[in-house]
């Protein structure tokens, strides 16, 4: 029960669709069939403009912090956090609630990683930031940031389940914007500020 608690804690915060209920409520939106079909910052973003992207990324980014917090006030080892937090991102990516078709996982997982490895997700933020500056691209900032993570886990000392944590965490939302890639490849993609 100590490994399993903590995953389905992290789970159950992570699958809770605040983001959709946020649009929903506020803005009397279901994100599911607006723009992209997608429940995270970017399409609320595109859909109902930047206060309430904001407010989305805010609660995605609490709802990981929140996963890792809760799981460390209930083991004193560092792996347990780290697949609370890894639960909390597949949740946010397949939540039951709304059969499975969640976000991307990038701001949850920020959320996760700032407790983890604050250092290593605030380097990968400013890549994030960076390649979106650069290109427009949220979805390629994205990309570059969790690919990033991991090695930056690695070089800032962090331990073997951090890392590890990262990796999953980085090829489940690499895997998740492999329809974003594929639009990058032929030139449709959309760019930041680009209405749905």
């Amino acid at each position: 029960m100590d490994a399993v608690a903590p995953v389905l804690l992290g789970y159950g915060l992570g699958s809770l669709p605040l983001g959709y209920l946020v649009a929903s409520r506020l803005k009397g939106i279901d994100l599911r069939r607006v723009g992209s079909g997608n429940v995270g910052a970017a399409n609320v973003y595109r859909t109902t403009g930047l206060a309430m992207a904001m407010l989305v990324v805010c609660v995605d980014v609490a709802k990981g912090a929140s996963s890792v917090l809760f799981a460390a006030g209930l083991t004193t080892g560092v792996a347990q956090p780290v697949a609370a937090g890894v639960a909390a991102i597949l949740g946010h990516i397949y939540p039951v609630w709304l059969r499975f078709q969640g976000g991307k996982g990038v701001a949850t997982a920020c959320g996760v990683f700032w407790m983890l490895a604050p250092l290593a997700t605030a380097v990968a933020a400013t890549l994030f930031v960076g390649t979106v500056w650069l290109t427009r691209y949220v979805s390629l900032g994205s990309i570059v940031a969790v690919m990033a993570l991991p090695p930056l886990a690695w070089v800032t000392d962090k331990s073997v389940s951090v890392v590890a944590g990262a990796a999953v965490a980085a090829v489940v939302i690499v895997q998740r914007h492999r329809s974003n890639l594929a639009r990058l490849q032929d030139g449709t993609e959309r760019r930041l500020g680009q209405k749905a």
